[in-house]
């Protein structure tokens, strides 16, 4: 047997494997993101804007809650030439120390929440930087920042770039600035993008107006104003940091936590974790079979695993989520609601606080119908997580599929998948940690707690719904035959008496005792308009009788207490008081076109009936 001299294959593997490994090299959080836009909500410059604005709120709102002051938060589009954009958005928030200014927008992962167990809009410190990053990737434009913080301080305006090699601010220029603002932060950015996603945009807006009723947001998108001013001037308090429940602790954060702890191992665990009494904490150490004297930062790692899988053992309450949640509360969403929707009905419902992996949750939900909603297709899904819309990916959401899985037949609504008809779903997660499938934060992931409080609410509210439509139908079934009955019963009337010849009966009695409702009418003979109400309840009552036609009731008896001409129609009111069984009359002059209505009558006891045939 001969042997081989050299080995050139493994000559040629030995060179591969040093070039190999010269080219291997660290990259910065901003190089990364840089090639991965994607994953921060960047993947097109249409959709780069949305979420710029959205970040830019964001922690506008975040900024204005921390100072406690009530938000008032302007936004700004315009259009620099056909493929670039220029954004602002300005708030009225405590403003930013100047020497933080670079880092809060030139650096990512730089924050000061990340570490806080709290609600939260903002948590990684991403967002606003990301923004900064993708416009001067767009248009190598530096971002233009103006902050104050407060009337006796100078503002500060800043021209910044990120480096993204070192991952760390350039400050292009920095310089006193003459601002009007006592105190505040605005920042602007241009984009190469164009307004396709316009209608979106303002949605967002509109739904962030919903859910934050607090807020006044106003916004001048390419010369057209939008203004959604707030309908609460209740200062939200801003969330308490906890500890971290022992029920959601991993062995990596565990291991962090004692090594830069200086108390034993009792004391570590009541100081350190959410929940944790003395009783509690010598359990957990009995379980894991390790003296409370002994201190913290000198576990082993068999120590640490011991000590973890004990504190799952032991029961804790959950953590107080009164503290670190702030949930919008039912009021507040109806009145968003109301404030943005023209709805018929609207109900909202916040469900107790629950637990998952040791994070404390809220789910809140409201279902508003009819109105001015489309009554044809799928119903709106809005869907929040601490108070900021969620716009993408619904189909991989926990909400929609929660929707989804709800059976809303059994509410008298139709459905496929989501239900159909004049119907709004609003669905609200508030938690320390809500769990997004990804970093762009656009859909809540399948947790099977917050999927169960989601049905929960949603079925609780389909019951309202349901008793309401149920009623409704009865109320339009009960006035579709006082109806009838206001129109046929006087044609039998006559028609009988023509018969067995006698003058015809008066039928008030036997209205009166069908209707029990305020019956109001209008009807043309030989030229004169005729209109007559009549109270049939046994309450006298007030009312305001309204007329639009194209007769001029000038000549009206008893004469109209207004009249106003609206091009060819004229608009008539009469005000009167009916006692019970009583009526009142006017006639005037003309062919009864047009029609009638009565004010100061609950809905449900009133009908209205054109004997003419055109109301």
């Amino acid at each position: 047997m001969q042997c081989r001299r050299g080995n050139p294959r493994g000559e040629r593997g030995l060179g591969l494997a040093e070039k190999l490994a010269s080219q291997q090299k660290s990259i910065s959080v901003a190089e990364f993101f840089e090639k991965n836009k994607h994953l921060l909500g960047f993947d097109s410059p249409t959709r780069g804007i949305i979420t710029t604005i959205k970040e830019a709120v964001d922690n506008s709102l975040d900024a204005c809650e921390e100072a406690e002051v009530l938000p008032d938060i302007w936004v700004s589009i315009t259009k620099l030439t056909k493929e670039t954009l220029r954004i602002a958005v300005e708030d009225n928030g405590p403003g930013i120390v100047p020497d933080n200014v670079p880092y809060v927008f030139g650096k990512l992962l730089y924050g000061s929440r990340f570490h806080q167990i709290r609600q939260s809009r903002g948590q990684q410190g991403i967002g606003i930087s990301a923004a900064v990053l993708f416009a001067q990737l767009t248009t190598g434009v530096p971002a233009r920042v103006i902050s104050r913080t407060g009337a006796k301080e100078p503002a500060y305006l800043f021209d910044l770039m990120i480096r993204t090699e070192k991952n760390e601010p350039e400050i292009i220029k920095k310089e006193v600035f003459d601002w009007d603002r006592t105190h505040g932060t605005r920042i602007e950015l241009e984009f190469t993008g164009t307004l396709a996603a316009k209608r979106r945009l303002v949605d967002y807006l509109k739904y962030t107006a919903v859910v934050n009723p607090h807020a006044r947001i106003q916004a001048d998108i390419d010369g057209e104003h939008y203004s959604f001013e707030r309908v609460s001037d209740e200062i939200i308090v801003p969330p308490q940091a906890i500890a971290p429940h022992p029920h959601g602790i991993e062995f990596g954060t565990l291991k962090r936590m004692a090594a830069t702890s200086s108390d034993t191992v009792h004391d570590f665990l009541v100081n350190g974790f959410s929940r944790v009494g003395k009783k509690s904490a010598e359990q957990m150490l009995g379980i894991a079979g390790i003296k409370g004297t002994r201190k913290a930062k000198g576990l082993s790692s068999e120590h640490l695993k011991a000590l973890l899988a004990a504190m799952q053992e032991v029961a804790v309450p959950p953590p107080p989520a009164s503290l670190c949640l702030s949930p919008i509360g039912e009021e507040m969403i109806i009145q968003g609601l109301e404030k943005e929707y023209d709805l018929d009905f609207v109900k909202a419902r916040t469900r107790k606080a629950q637990v998952f992996s040791g994070h404390p949750f809220i789910v809140e939900a409201a279902i508003g119908y009819g109105g001015k909603l489309e009554t044809e297709g799928q119903a709106y899904l809005l869907r929040f997580a601490n108070r900021v819309p969620l716009l993408y990916q619904q189909g991989a959401c926990a909400v929609t599929t929660s929707v989804a899985d709800i059976n809303w037949r059994s509410y008298n609504l139709s459905q496929q998948s989501l239900p159909i008809g004049p119907l709004l779903l609003l669905v609200h997660v508030a938690s320390t940690n809500v769990p997004f499938t990804s970093e762009s934060k656009d859909a809540v992931a399948a947790i099977p707690e917050i999927e169960k409080e989601i049905v929960l609410a949603l079925q609780d509210l389909g019951r309202e719904l349901k008793a309401f439509i149920n009623k409704r139908d009865r109320n339009k079934l009960a006035e579709d035959r006082a109806r009838a009955v206001c129109s046929i019963i006087p044609d039998i009337a006559e028609k009988v008496a023509e018969i067995v010849e006698l003058p015809p009966p008066d039928i008030s009695p036997i209205e009166g005792q069908i209707m029990r409702r305020v019956v109001a009418k209008k009807k043309t003979e030989d030229g004169m308009v005729g209109i007559s109400v009549v109270n049939y309840t046994r309450k006298p009552i007030e009312v305001m009788v309204y007329s639009l036609s194209e007769d001029n009731p000038e000549d009206a008896v008893p004469k109209p207490d207004f009249i106003d001409s609206i091009g060819n129609e004229f608009n008539a009111v009469w005000r009167t008081e009916i006692e019970p069984e009583s009526s009142w009359k006017t006639t005037y002059s003309g062919k009864g076109r047009g029609s009638i209505d009565i004010r100061g009558v609950d809905e449900k006891m009133k009908v209205v009936v054109d004997l003419d045939g055109e109301f």
